[in-house]
């Protein structure tokens, strides 16, 4: 023992004569982590982070598509606190991605700073529409500025719809002109898991982001400053300009595979499978539309099944669970996997291999529907029907279910295989609740519900932001849902800026609210 005490003592001499020599700064530095990087390695965790709000997540819930019967794995109360503010961080890494290109032999409109762009407008959208007013102009400025002041939500939209204009140019710039001299790693687009490292679709998918922000601006139509119908207006009206995504090939989508795992497979199915039911916001919907989604997504309620004696071919053999329901009284009716009250999600689809589908972040489906809605408010001259059907069998496609001809949707329950006749044209279409009934409040609200199918599982907060803009479709509540039974509006900014940023926090909540109440019932400027 005593040689060992000899030995650490000499080390830790050592060490200390040795660090003599070094200046405090140096330990500053952590050698482990590298200063300097390529530009495409950055880009990845970029791209990751937009891939943030996942299938089958909490946010999905909020969404109304699915709930949680089980209070250890969760529940679908809406009693938000802080928002997630780590949307920062990932501007943070746009900001030295533009950097590391710059280093690398970037020109200074490259690759980089297009994408860049777009997720600047990207995350900031997501923020602003969570929250409201947001630190932009003095934000992201580290230790020079650690108590940002807050933009008002009007100056942000009108800054995220300026980076889109400026993405779309720099990107079309670069298509139509490449420097084929310059192979620079800052000047050449590398990692890129979306497109291949493919600028035109990303221009289709820029500009279909952009269509994204000027619907959601739908109630700001009379601001002159915006321009909202003229901008939608004139990207329509120059698809040379201004391309958008023309096919499902074009989506914005992440790949789920056997290393990045869809969120149910395989390795959870014996976990959870039982945990979660599906909404009846979502599958009561489907089934009263006769709609075959409900075979695709969902499993017949066992109870439906064994004590009514129904076939998995019968639609009324799936109920959705209202999420206002109390998670205990769910979780009672879900208890007996052999009589349970609530259908889940489908086995097959989503647990049967890790790569279920594509996460969507911005889809061609939700383009159609946007033009559709356009088109219904006067904003663009256009068939809206078209546009309705074409988003309607997109989303049907999605699923494998053909629509241009007669045919058959299958489902396989316990072993069994079921085909069930499935007729678009003259059938599903025909019937008065899908077939478009003009360019009226009732057609408005035929769109916006189709929209919200199309949404399932997939683009983040889009069905619930589109629920909060339009009130479609009717979100359940109740006391499951809590917030004395209502939806909230907003989330609270995060605990760390009341406390860290006690002023700008301050005036900021005056001035949007007339209040310094962080109040998740408040109406931001987006609502009114």
């Amino acid at each position: 023992m005593k040689s060992l005490k000899i030995v650490a003592l000499a080390a830790l001499t050592g060490i200390a004569f040795s660090s003599c020599n070094k200046k405090f700064e140096d330990y500053a530095i952590n050698t482990n982590k590298p200063s300097k990087v390529p530009p495409s390695l950055v880009l990845g965790g970029i791209l990751g982070d937009m891939n943030a709000d996942k299938p089958w997540s909490a946010v999905m819930r909020w969404n109304q598509f699915d709930c949680c019967n089980y209070n250890y794995y969760g529940d679908q109360r809406y009693d938000w606190n802080g928002a997630d503010f780590s949307s920062y961080f990932s501007l943070t890494n746009v900001q030295q991605m533009e950097l590391e290109a710059q280093r690398l032999g970037g020109k200074d409109v490259n690759p980089y700073t297009a994408l860049g762009k777009f997720a600047r407008a990207f995350f900031y959208y997501r923020l602003s529409s969570l929250v409201g007013d947001v630190p932009l102009k003095t934000a992201l400025q580290g230790k020079d500025n650690t108590t940002p002041t807050y933009d008002a939500q009007k100056a942000v939209f009108v800054q995220i719809l300026q980076w889109l204009e400026d993405a779309n140019t720099q990107l079309a710039a670069q298509i139509a002109n490449p420097d084929k001299s310059n192979t620079a790693d800052g000047q050449v687009l590398k990692g890129d898991f979306y497109y291949g490292n493919d600028l035109t679709k990303w221009q289709r998918a820029v500009n279909t982001f952009r269509l994204r922000v000027l619907i959601a601006l739908s109630k700001k139509t009379g601001d002159a400053d915006l321009k909202v119908s003229q901008q939608f207006k004139d990207i329509v009206g120059n698809p040379a300009k201004y391309p958008l995504m023309e096919s499902m090939d074009h989506n914005l989508q992440f790949i789920y595979n056997n290393i990045n795992k869809y969120p149910s497979n395989p390795d959870n199915l014996g976990f959870d499978a039982t945990r979660y039911n599906m909404s009846a916001t979502y599958l009561n919907t489907l089934a009263g539309l006769n709609d075959p989604r409900v075979y695709v997504t969902a499993e017949p309620a066992t109870k439906q099944v064994n004590e009514l004696h129904k076939l998995p071919s019968d639609i009324t053999a799936y109920v959705g669970a209202s999420p206002g329901e109390s998670q205990e009284d769910m979780s009672s009716k879900m208890s007996n996997v052999d009589t349970a009250a609530y259908s889940l999600r489908s086995r097959n689809r989503y647990y049967s291999s890790y790569a279920a589908e594509p996460g969507v972040i911005v889809g061609f489906p939700e383009l159609c529907f946007n033009m559709a809605e356009a088109a219904n408010r006067g904003w663009i001259s256009a068939d809206a029907e078209a546009w309705y059907k074409k988003g309607i069998k997109a989303s049907l496609g999605f699923y494998g279910i053909t629509t241009d001809v007669a045919g058959t949707v299958t489902k396989t329950y316990k072993g069994v295989r079921y085909d069930i006749a499935f007729d678009f044209e003259n059938s599903y279409y025909q019937q008065a609740a899908v077939k478009y009934q003009g360019n009226n409040a009732q057609g408005l609200a035929q769109i916006l519900t189709q929209k919200y199918l199309a949404f399932f599982e997939n683009s983040g907060w889009e069905a619930y932001l589109n629920w909060r803009r339009t009130g479609v479709p009717t979100f359940l509540t109740g006391a499951g849902t809590g917030n004395s039974g209502v939806i909230p509006k907003r989330f609270k900014y995060p605990d760390t800026e009341k406390s860290a940023n006690t002023i700008n926090w301050t005036a900021s909540l005056k001035s949007q609210f007339g209040s310094p109440t962080d109040d998740i019932n408040a109406q931001m400027w987006l609502l009114q």
